[in-house]
């Protein structure tokens, strides 16, 4: 008997507001400090919600939300606070 197995992506188990807060508040805190933890949270959040839509609230093309997203891709700082502003989050700092 062979094991089958499926590739799990965080974006199917982002349900809530609440869920996607924990998620991307557990993602700032263990970035290695290059931010590529927190933009890989941003892109499952993203794909989470309606891509397209926040794509055109933040005035993007959803192409050039995808590319910022991506592996690859380096969001500037403006566009991560577009997004978590179309999210209706906020961001923070504390000591």
């Amino acid at each position: 008997m062979s094991e089958t197995f499926t590739r799990w992506d965080a974006a199917d188990h982002l349900t809530s507001k609440e869920d996607v807060l924990l998620y991307l508040e557990a993602c700032a805190e263990e970035d290695p400090g290059d931010g590529s933890l927190i933009r890989a949270a941003l892109n499952d959040i993203a794909r989470s919600q309606n891509m397209s839509q926040l794509a055109r609230e933040i005035g993007m093309t959803r192409e050039g939300l995808y590319k910022a997203l991506s592996e690859n891709g380096n969001p500037s700082f403006a566009t991560v606070m577009q997004i978590t502003r179309a999210l209706g989050m906020r961001l923070r700092i504390t000591a």
